[in-house]
């Protein structure tokens, strides 16, 4: 028997429905730009709407918590990236899991959970896990250590494909830069973390520096779902800091 081939969408309308947001499809000119830039071909037109998608993630502002759900009068603006363009292309563009797999770097089987989280979401039908403190913190050491030896390939495996690093103005000022996907936060933390030490951030693990006074200078706070690292919220404005229960672990590094 031989194999049905599937014909890739349009591209246009696929990046018009990727790019939109809040129910107001993209601007000409940046479906134009998608179009033009991969081509016309769906990898590379993935790949492009992906970029802006997680630029337009990593300029969130850092919520109240990290278990705050974004605010969003678009459902699709709810999605993480990988989330928004799995979707989009399986649920309008009836793209199959096995295209779509490479293009998010995930196995079909995980495309089609991806899918599906989506879809709940979207929804409303999700439900988060409660948090795992012991598997919060041992993750966040880990990140510590592989962040202190400048070890971009630990990095990677601690964090979720769409995890995104946010950044207060403070910590903005002080090099904390914005990025978004594992290996753009995974670069940006590398070798940088040396002179903080672990830390209880309002009761979940995270990461803290010092002045020589002992005063809290900044902190970095994480959301972990399924034993991935899916956010770290870099703060150090005066008006964050001071709302946070910080307590220094003991004997800890």
């Amino acid at each position: 028997m031989t194999s049905v081939e599937t014909r890739p969408p349009d591209p246009a309308p696929v990046a018009e429905r990727l790019l939109g947001t809040a129910g107001t499809p993209a601007a000409p000119s940046l479906v134009e730009e998608a179009v033009r830039a991969s081509g016309g071909r769906l990898a590379e037109l993935a790949a492009y709407c992906l970029d802006r998608l997680r630029e337009r993630e990593s300029r969130r502002p850092v919520p109240n918590e990290p278990w705050d759900a974004p605010e969003a009068d678009d459902p699709l603006d709810a999605l993480t990236p990988s989330e928004r363009l799995a979707f989009v292309l399986h649920e309008d563009f009836a793209v199959p899991y096995d295209t779509i797999a490479p293009l998010v770097a995930r196995t079909p089987p995980a495309t089609r959970q991806l899918v599906a989280r989506a879809r709940r979401r979207v929804e409303g039908t999700e439900e988060l896990p409660a948090p795992d403190p012991e598997r919060q913190r041992k993750v966040v050491a880990e990140f510590l250590a592989a962040g202190r030896a400048n070890d971009v390939d630990a990095l990677l495996a601690l964090l979720d494909p769409d995890a995104v690093l946010r950044a207060d103005a403070e910590a903005v000022r002080a090099g904390a830069a914005p990025a978004h996907g594992a290996p753009a936060v995974a670069h940006r933390v590398a070798g940088r973390v040396r002179e903080a030490r672990t830390a209880l951030v309002n009761g979940a693990a995270g990461l803290l520096w010092t002045t020589p006074e002992g005063a809290p200078k900044a902190v970095l706070r994480f959301t972990v779902l399924d034993g991935r690292i899916t956010a770290v919220d870099a703060l150090a404005d005066e008006s964050h800091l001071s709302r946070l229960t910080l307590v220094p672990l003991e004997g800890a590094p």
